[in-house]
């Protein structure tokens, strides 16, 4: 027999969801399902913590503590782009490869790179900004009217400067 469940243990799952939708319980279930969940419970609270990221595929942190689990977003970097291209929330049934070819300003790269500082690889905020620079170059947008490589190119030569933090 598996061992007895302690309740006071704090355990962490990690879940690729569509914002703002409630999941498949199926795919649920199997991982919250041991733990003493309801798999469709916890579906609806992830939906309702998840209602600002509608439309898009985000990472949600599920704690479980003493059996009561707790929805947190952990953003990543491509959502975070298309999060600030403000386009509105499309239909993931009807309409498919949609090309994310919206304008966002260097400010909004700073942002996201300030987000983003403690899961990134880079020493400094610059290294940050241009990790995001390159989501935003596979993302297919444009910033400040610009291609992500050209602003990559300058922050490198260092006509673009860049906080320390």
């Amino acid at each position: 027999m598996p061992p007895k469940f302690d309740p006071t243990a704090t355990t962490y799952v990690y879940l690729r969801v569509v914002g703002g939708e409630v999941g498949a319980t199926s795919s649920l279930a199997p991982k919250i399902g041991p733990l003493g969940l309801s798999p469709k419970k916890v579906g609806d609270d992830i939906a309702k913590n998840t209602q600002a990221w509608k439309g898009l595929k985000i990472t949600v942190e599920l704690k479980i503590v003493n059996r009561q689990a707790t929805v947190s977003v952990v953003p990543s970097a491509s959502s975070l782009v298309i999060k600030a291209l403000k386009e509105p929330p499309r239909d993931r049934k009807k309409v498919k490869n949609v090309a994310h070819s919206g304008n966002i300003t260097m400010e909004d790269i700073i942002g996201i790179a300030r987000t983003m500082r403690p899961r990134s690889g880079a020493r400094m905020l610059s290294g940050t900004c241009k990790e995001i620079l390159g989501t935003a170059q596979s993302v297919g947008c444009t910033v400040d009217g610009q291609g992500p490589q050209e602003i990559m190119e300058s922050i490198d030569s260092g006509d673009i400067e860049i906080p320390l933090e």
